[in-house]
């Protein structure tokens, strides 16, 4: 079963942004079968400013960041404070290790009291996960207060979690696929120059290019005066090897123009 993080930076009791979180997770819930941890930052901020003072998590911190670490995915909703999200929501992110959420699916949202601050999740929050190198979805979910009880909120959760779980499911694939695939290693290239032997030639010797066949005598000739096949030097820089006579160019050239 995969594990779905939620965090929530919400301050208050009850709070709009753990609302929006829980109808998140249930969104999801309704599409994998996922087990829901819900971490409430509002609970750990005095450990968080402890970890930034001495370097050492206490041990309800401990417990959040190494479930954020685990975690298959993460819906992450913040409060908006002073257009961007809060600085308790930054700073438990700040205290994660640098290579906790990569290639990890998160969905951003947040709630604020006016549909105005709606730009935070793609100016403040994307810019952040992106930085984290998460896998953000493409839908992100803002509520403002008029949000609640209104058309489009009800739809934007289901898009944005039906993004969030399929990206779960992908990201499952890559890690355990169901098989490993063999990719044959590419042939050696022939090398360049070389004459395939037709068959039934084997231990022939390849004509060089310029060559001129010689008759059945030469050769023997040749065989007899220089022994065991060994080059001749004929006249006028023809040289006799194997029974071929090698033509030097010059005289190649000047047979054409005559």
């Amino acid at each position: 079963m995969k594990k779905l993080v939620v965090v929530s930076a919400g301050l208050s009791v009850p709070s709009s942004t753990r609302l929006l979180a829980d109808r998140l997770a249930a969104a999801v819930e309704h599409r994998a079968a996922v087990s829901v941890r819900v971490v409430e930052l509002r609970d750990l901020a005095v450990e968080i400013a402890h970890n930034f003072t001495n370097g050492f998590p206490g041990r309800a911190l401990a417990a959040a960041l190494e479930a954020v670490t685990e975690a298959d995915g993460l819906i992450v909703v913040t409060p908006v404070f002073s257009a961007s999200y809060s600085g308790l929501f930054k700073s438990f992110f700040d205290v994660l290790e640098k290579e906790a959420l990569v290639d990890k699916p998160v969905l951003i949202a947040a709630t604020g009291g006016s549909a105005r601050h709606s730009l935070v999740l793609d100016h403040a929050l994307r810019p952040l996960f992106s930085y984290l190198r998460a896998v953000v979805t493409p839908t992100g979910v803002y509520a403002a207060s008029e949000d609640w009880g209104a058309e489009g909120l009800p739809e934007r959760i289901e898009r944005a979690a039906g993004e969030l779980a399929g990206l779960m499911g992908a990201r499952s694939f890559r890690e355990e696929p169901d098989g490993a695939v063999t990719v044959p290693a590419p042939s050696a290239p022939e090398p360049r120059g070389v004459l395939a032997e037709p068959a039934g030639s084997a231990g022939s010797v390849a004509e060089p290019a310029g060559a001129v066949p010689e008759p059945a005598g030469a050769k023997s000739a040749a065989g007899a005066a220089d022994g065991d096949g060994a080059p001749a030097r004929g006249g006028r820089g023809v040289t006799v090897s194997h029974g071929f006579r090698v033509v030097p160019f010059e005289e190649q050239l000047a047979a054409l123009r005559g």
